[in-house]
Formats: structure tokens, sequence, C-alpha cells
């Protein structure tokens, strides 16, 4: 174990305290995933059981006031199966940029070794390069996994959210 924990600081520090950041703001997107695939295995099923025995209690089904409550109870579930989607959006569009932000500060490295050493500092250079492209790859493969993870989510979260609609019945 001790083994993988030297490799995995290694890498870290090759790609400079970027990859900390990135690496970081993919612990945040995953524990929100998690907690969004918990929920919906979890805590949406009971959400719907008492939206619809809420509804299905109502002598009344039929008038306008109605229709109103029953749009507010669907608004208000879908409010919380849609709860955290946006943000793990937003950490997935991150973390390409943050691999860039990696890229630029590896080759801000590799310039300032051009200018101090003339440009014949190879091995050096070279590790500027590395601490360049190392997050540019962890960047995308960190936004490649959140694209797939969130797609996955949000297409459960439409199709529950349409099955709450469907089931919320207004004809008896």
């Amino acid at each position: 174990m001790g083994g993988v924990v030297e490799v995995l600081l290694a890498f870290m520090d090759k790609g400079g305290n970027v990859l900390w950041l990135i690496a970081a703001l993919l612990f945040v997107m995953w524990t929100l995933i998690f907690e969004r695939v918990w929920y919906l295995q979890f805590g949406w099923k009971k959400d719907v059981a008492k939206v619809i025995g809420t509804w299905e209690s109502r002598a009344e089904r039929k008038s306008w006031e109605a229709h109103q409550i029953r749009t507010m109870m669907i608004s208000e579930a879908r409010i919380r199966i849609n709860q955290f989607l946006p943000m793990i959006k937003t950490l997935v569009a991150l973390c390409p940029l943050l691999g860039l932000l990696g890229t630029v500060t590896g080759m801000i490295e590799v310039f300032n070794i051009m200018a101090v050493t003339g440009g014949g500092d190879a091995k050096s250079m070279a590790g500027g390069v590395q601490q360049a492209t190392i997050p540019t790859m962890a960047g995308m493969v960190a936004a490649l996994s959140g694209v797939f993870a969130n797609t996955y989510v949000t297409r459960i979260a439409e199709r529950e959210s349409k099955f709450l609609h469907d089931n919320l019945t207004t004809d008896h």
C-alpha cells in the first residue's frame, strides 16, 4: 500500500500544484455524483410515495386549485431530484479549464528555465513540459468521467420526474 501512495505522490508532484486543485475538484464532483445516485436509489422512492400518497388522499383533483397544487407538488419534487445537478455540470466544465491552467503554469516554468539557462538545459525543460502535460491529461480524464456520470444521473432524474408527473392523475 505504501508503494501506491509513493507513486501517487510522485505523480502529483510531477503535475504541479494545479494537479492538487484538479484532485480536490474531482473529489467534490464525485462526492456529489455519489450523493445523487444514493438519493435516486433510496431517497427518491420515499419522496415519490409521499407525493403520490398526498395527492391520492385529496378528495378533489379536478379543479383549477387542485391542478395548481399538483403543479406545486411536481415542482417541489423536481427541485429535490435535480439538486446538485447544475453544480456537477459546472464542476465537469471546470476540469479541462484547470487542466489548461496547469498547461500554462508548466509552460511558464519552461520559459523561465529557458530564460535562466539560455535554452541549454533540456532536462529541466522536459520537467516543465511534463508539468504542463500531466494536468491537461488529468483535467480531460476527470471531465470525461464526470460527463458520463452526469449524463447517467440526469437521464434517471428526467425519467423519474416524468414518472411522477404521469402518476399524479386528475381523472378520478
